[in-house]
């Protein structure tokens, strides 16, 4: 007996493991696996059960579950932990008033015992319908072995059995039970192997002899369902809709980096010999270069001060050499209407015009133009910018 029941400790904890690893609706629903203390339950019913013995097969016995020699009442304890939304474990006791069908008198057929079963839950509702903390009726169909005693006769006898576990919702930590589970057992579960007269047996390979030559059981459970500490699970971040929500500033982050590289290297070297006649070519091709300095999406703000480092350079070359400089502000033509858009492409060059002054360069040596929605550039985020280059 001792080791059947660590076989079946074992067992549950191997099952245990595996449902943590296993990859299942938590994934495709978007919501977290807890930690190991959350999502515990106890339950607890009132249980009416039907017997079928071994020994009456062949004989005349009314099979109906209804009969008073065959069916009695007892009830139900169980605790179990879900392991993510679909897949759980559970550990339930149930007895302990049954039936020995040895006649159609109840009293003879009077019998006391307990059966532990470990269960393998499976929350249809869930895996099929997507996770939902206030789904009002979840279909859970287990499976799972055990070990019975009768105490009458003072047996054991190992058990197996399949079920549908329905509850019903009534708020985060309750729910009602309706249980629906059979049973299939070794032929001392009520602890009578010997047939009875006029019975016979059946081929025990058949179908029908699979279940006529062992106990079985049919319960049909009602009660209550207590959801232990955290009963719900934790959504995880949408990271597609993060990815989307920031793209346009990771284009404008990455455009900024490529031209502060790319333009920074040709600044020092063309500042550097700026004096000297063929520096001064190199300088005027660079002016003919526009500076970009980019704008988030409605803004009429710079969305990052890293833009006006180049400006700064091309403001102390316009003070030095009395150049004048255009500032050319833009918009993205995919939003916003067309007088909206020249506005806003107008507001973005004063800004930067504004900027150019705050480093020391005249208002008179600055024009300011806007060139409204344009789709030069892709992705469109480009287009959010103003341009600085020494004038013509």
């Amino acid at each position: 007996m001792k080791k059947l029941l660590i076989a079946l400790a074992m067992c549950g904890l191997s099952m245990g493991a595996n449902a943590q690893e296993t990859t299942d609706p938590v994934q495709k629903y978007s919501v977290a696996t807890n930690s190991f203390w959350s999502n515990w339950f106890i339950q607890a019913n009132l249980a009416g059960t039907a017997f079928w013995g071994n020994q009456e097969a062949g004989n005349d016995f009314s099979k109906s579950p209804f009969k008073g020699f065959r069916n009695n009442l007892g009830f139900s304890v169980a605790i179990g932990k879900w392991f993510t939304p679909g897949i759980g474990l559970r550990t339930k006791f149930n007895g302990i008033w049954g039936r020995s069908v040895v006649s159609t008198d109840a009293s003879t057929n009077a019998n006391k015992y307990w059966t532990l079963s470990e269960h393998v839950l499976f929350n249809l509702s869930n895996m099929l319908c997507g996770y939902s903390e206030t789904r009002v009726w979840n279909a859970i169909p287990y499976a799972g072995i055990g070990i019975n005693r009768d105490m009458t006769h003072n047996c054991y006898a190992p058990t197996w059995g399949v079920g549908l576990l329905n509850e019903f919702r009534l708020n985060k930590k309750w729910a009602i039970n309706l249980d629906v589970n059979y049973e299939l057992s070794e032929c001392d579960f009520d602890g009578r192997t010997a047939a009875l007269p006029g019975s016979s047996t059946s081929d025990g390979h058949s179908a029908k002899g699979l279940f006529v030559n062992h106990d079985r059981a049919l319960n049909v459970e009602v009660g209550l369902t207590y959801n232990l500490g955290k009963a719900t699970w934790s959504k995880t971040p949408d990271v597609d809709a993060i990815k989307a929500l920031s793209q346009s500033q990771i284009d404008a982050l990455n455009a900024q980096l490529n031209d502060a590289n790319a333009e920074n290297a040709r600044l020092k070297n063309l500042l550097a010999q700026k004096k000297d006649e063929t520096a001064a070519a190199a300088v005027k091709n660079y002016n003919n270069t526009p500076l970009s300095v980019f704008f988030n999406i409605n803004k009429a703000t710079v969305a990052s001060r890293k833009d006006l480092v180049n400006v700064k350079s091309l403001a102390d070359y316009a003070k030095e050499n009395n150049a004048n400089l255009v500032v050319t502000g833009y918009a993205d033509s995919a939003t916003g209407s067309a007088s909206y858009n020249q506005k806003l492409s107008e507001r973005r060059a004063e800004t930067v015009a504004n900027e150019l002054v705050k480093m020391g360069v005249s208002r008179d040596q600055i024009t300011t133009e806007g060139k409204g929605g344009v789709k030069d550039l892709s992705p469109v985020s480009y287009n959010r910018r103003a341009t600085v280059k020494i004038a013509d």
